[in-house]
């Protein structure tokens, strides 16, 4: 294979301590069917055979380039200095574990050529390892990209394929792993559009991991920072101390009181009036993703009582409306109840 000094395409996978499944996920890019990449491969001080299973693959492919790190620096920083070593116009992400299917590159790139205001390309993708496989299909519509990212991650980091240049002076921030790329994609969606391909294009690796509840607390914090940081872009104050009603307008949250669920109701009207002055969202998929978040909300409510019901039919009509009957009956029992 003849070494690319200018390729169109530069791939860039960190790894640490990924032998068991390394080989199918080098394979599946120098299997790709648009073949002008190179691969950046970032070792980040395995003490597996992951370098050696690299240098066998560099010995047959020379558009492999081997990045070894003598100290362990995490993926997100591995990614930052894959970017700025690579020499393609285009970036795409890989990790160690998953696996490519062989027209992925083929496909995202004619997107990217074709739709000068598309920077950033993500495709659909499927799960698979240790539960059942499962598709997950992400929003297409880059303006509905832009709002569901308010509630979670709307693209699968190792599918995304960018224009380096759309990237500038962002990069992937450490203190927010293991959700560096929400923060990452997140922020950028100001500056391009998001495109997802609706189709599957990368299987999914999953593992049997136990996760610590520190950890899980830890990715609640991030993610919850991440989420403040985005509602910054209709004035919000990241200090409010409505901040959280705030962030339940726009992201589901189970088990809220019915007085909590009026602080979230009047919280979103705010921010329905920021975003028509401001006009950050596309108003119209801005507005329903709220009143479906609103929806679930008081469906899934910690409590009911007869005044919360009240106050819905006689002070919340637009929202109340909205509610299909059945809920609307089962929510009055409830309320009724007490439960």
């Amino acid at each position: 294979m003849q070494i690319l000094q200018f390729p169109e395409i530069s791939v860039i996978i960190p790894v640490f301590n990924a032998a068991s499944f390394l080989h199918e996920s080098i394979e599946s890019i120098l299997s790709q069917t648009f073949s002008d990449f190179e691969l950046i491969i970032l070792n980040d001080k395995s003490t597996d055979e992951s370098l050696e299973i690299i240098k066998k693959f560099q010995a047959k492919d020379n558009r492999i380039i081997i990045i070894d790190k003598e100290q362990n620096v995490g993926p997100a920083n591995l990614r930052n200095e894959g970017i700025n070593a690579a020499k393609g116009t285009y970036i795409a992400l890989m990790d160690a574990d998953d696996i490519a299917l062989p027209t992925r590159f083929e496909k995202q790139i004619e997107v990217l050529k074709n739709n000068s205001e598309i920077g950033v390309c993500g495709t659909w993708f499927t799960f698979f390892g240790s539960k059942k496989d499962k598709i997950i299909k992400h929003n297409t519509n880059p303006d509905a990209i832009k709002v569901s990212f308010l509630h979670s991650c709307n693209i699968g980091n190792p599918t995304v394929m960018f224009k380096k240049e759309v990237l500038r002076d962002l990069k992937f921030d450490n203190d927010y792993v293991p959700v560096e790329d929400y923060d990452l994609w997140s922020r950028l969606l100001a500056k391009t559009n998001f495109y997802n391909i609706p189709e599957s294009l990368l299987n999914y690796r999953q593992h049997n991991n136990n996760i610590s509840k520190t950890k899980i607390d830890n990715v609640n914090r991030s993610v919850k920072r991440v989420k403040v940081n985005q509602l910054a872009s209709l004035e919000i104050d990241p200090a409010d101390p409505k901040i959280d009603f705030y962030l339940n307008a726009v992201s589901f949250k189970k088990g809220l009181s019915p007085e909590e669920i009026i602080e979230t109701i009047n919280a979103s009207k705010f921010l329905l009036l920021q975003n028509e002055k401001l006009r950050y969202f596309n108003h119209e998929i801005f507005q329903k993703h709220i009143t479906k978040n609103l929806i679930r909300i008081v469906r899934n409510a910690g409590s009911y009582k007869l005044s919360f019901y009240k106050h819905l039919k006689n002070n919340e009509g637009a929202l109340f409306q909205k509610i299909n009957f059945v809920d609307k009956v089962i929510l009055y029992f409830k309320s009724l109840t007490g439960k």
